[in-house]
């Protein structure tokens, strides 16, 4: 008893040391990604083109991480998170520093879109989720993940206004460098993964191979109900994280309005991760996604019925923070609650993609359809239909884990 007590308590020590340093992970991979954006008008001013270079640099980073994200979480499923968790790391960073020398905007479409991107996929909740939750006993698994994505909200409240002092202080050069090598922390940080192996060296009795758990996938209906769901969530933070200052800005607000509402954003959204992995952990899953959803229908249509003021903007932007990434612990419990833990940080990546084609959407009709009406209205009123439909469309899944025959005796 006591070896297997002894056994028990390393588990879970081992499983607060990888929260701990997956949320520190999380928070410097979200933090300074989030911080990009105020490199947009030095560099633009700098390399002499329009803003659309640097925004679409960013665009080509969702769809990069997005379409990366299952293969970085096929790596951490077969050899264990600690490799895709470093590699991510190298890649960001070089990324990162590479926007220091872009002197061209192929160059920050290769350095800030394609190689930031790849590098998020190894370091962002699609390993991080995979990883934490296979060290933490069911009862306590939506709890882990709710902190683990709150951290990531964390590190985006917190980064964002260094980025801003680091440019303001030294140019965006050097505060390109300065970020590229800071992220580098997360190379050390990763060993706390190494103990987790992945299915090469410690397959499951069930025998379950990557390509029966994407076919098993693929053929369940609440598999693809829950990915389209993730597209909705996408296409709506990604418009309003790009262009709700202009938004604010159009109703004859300072500037100052607009950013303090995003700073808003992400400090609820701190509140509303962790509230929504508590909640995970004691009622169904697939009903708080309904009604986080159709809350954000309701928030939005706030926005647009309430007399424009400071104030409204400050209320909306507390209220969509605690809706914000609230999706992404009971997600991701979803994915490993109805198929298991074992390959979830690929299935996971997979429903992750389409979360981010949503993401490039968003960013990219919003500004279309400003361009040729003028107005965000329209996008609004595709928002709240999204998210109508997304609040629906999780009714119907499945929670239970699949039941699967077991593997023949040899």
């Amino acid at each position: 008893m006591s070896g297997a007590s002894g056994s028990q308590d390393y588990n879970m020590r081992l499983a607060y040391v990888a929260l701990f340093c997956g949320g520190i992970i999380g928070a410097l991979s979200f933090g300074i990604r989030s911080g990009f954006g105020v490199f947009l008008p030095p560099i633009t001013a700098e390399l002499g083109v329009g803003r659309e270079v640097f925004a679409f640099s960013l665009a080509v980073q969702n769809l990069i991480w997005g379409a990366t994200q299952p293969f970085a979480g096929a790596i951490a499923d077969r050899y264990g998170p600690f490799r895709a968790i470093c590699g991510g790391a190298i890649v960001y960073a070089a990324g990162t520093v590479m926007i220091a020398f872009s002197a061209t905007p192929s160059m920050l479409h290769l350095s800030a879109g394609m190689l930031v991107g790849a590098g998020l996929a190894g370091t962002s909740f699609g390993i991080i989720l995979g990883a934490v939750g296979q060290l933490f006993p069911p009862e306590r698994r939506s709890w882990a993940l709710g902190v683990t994505g709150a951290s990531g909200s964390l590190g985006q409240f917190l980064l964002v206004p260094v980025a801003g002092s680091l440019v303001a202080s030294f140019g965006w050069k050097d505060a390109a460098l300065f970020m590229g090598l800071g992220s580098l922390v997360m190379v050390p940080l990763a060993i706390a993964f190494w103990p987790i192996k992945g299915t090469k060296a410690n397959p499951l009795p069930s025998g379950q191979s990557l390509g029966q758990a994407l076919r098993e996938a693929f053929g369940y209906k609440s598999f693809w109900l829950l990915t389209s769901g993730f597209f909705v969530c996408g296409f709506q933070v990604a418009f309003i994280a790009v262009h709700l200052p202009a938004y604010v800005s159009d109703l004859g607000m300072p500037v100052t309005v607009g950013a303090s509402a995003l700073a808003l954003v992400g400090l609820f959204n701190v509140i509303g991760s962790y509230s929504a992995g508590v909640l995970g952990g004691k009622f169904s899953k697939k009903y708080l996604l309904n009604m986080l959803y159709l809350g954000r229908a309701v928030v939005i249509v706030f926005l647009l019925l309430m007399p424009p003021s400071e104030l409204m903007i400050y209320v909306f932007a507390s209220a969509m923070g605690l809706l914000w990434l609230s999706t992404v612990p009971l997600t991701s419990g979803l994915v490993g609650q109805i198929f298991g833990m074992r390959y979830m940080s690929m299935l996971f990546g997979i429903v992750f993609f389409s979360h981010q084609i949503g993401s490039f959407l968003g960013v990219w009709l919003g500004g279309i359809v400003f361009d040729q009406t003028g107005s965000y209205d329209l996008i609004w009123y595709v928002s709240i239909a999204l998210a109508l439909f997304a609040g629906f469309i999780h009714w119907p899944i499945k929670e239970e884990a699949i039941e699967r025959a077991p593997a023949p005796a040899e």
